[in-house]
């Protein structure tokens, strides 16, 4: 099978959910909402698709996650305004939570090797005493 010398690769879904895949119409579709709600969600700023060359949005798994919880807020009676201060404020929430997970495991392994370096000066200390 030949491969044109003109046309890229075709990019494969990220495993992570994160690459856009969907056109606006699949992504409505998935999310509940019609396509016109995708794009002024857009233009407010409340997700941002990945775009073609061409220019044409595409929405990931991540994307769709989001137009629900958007839907969701949206039936809370929350107006756009406050939707995008919640969506913020759950994002700054997520990388606070991942921080202090990395955090959490850096400890433990600096806890780790502490002993670990406490352990090797109490060997050392006692090689080093003189024997009477």
């Amino acid at each position: 099978m030949a491969i044109d010398p003109g046309r890229s690769a075709p990019v494969s879904a990220a495993s992570d959910g994160t690459t856009g895949v969907y056109g606006i119409t699949v992504a409505a579709e998935l999310a509940g909402l019609s396509v016109q709600a995708l794009r002024l969600y857009e233009r407010k700023g409340l997700l941002h698709p990945d775009r073609t060359t061409g220019g044409t949005r595409r929405y990931s798994d991540t994307d769709i996650v989001r137009l629900r919880r958007v839907a969701q807020l949206i039936d809370d009676g929350i107006n756009l305004t406050g939707i995008a201060r919640v969506l913020g404020l759950e994002d700054d929430n997520a990388a606070v939570r991942n921080h202090n997970h990395n955090l959490r495991s850096d400890n433990r392994s600096l806890r780790a090797h502490n002993t670990q370096l406490t352990a090797d000066n109490a060997a050392l200390r006692a090689a080093a005493k003189p024997v009477p």
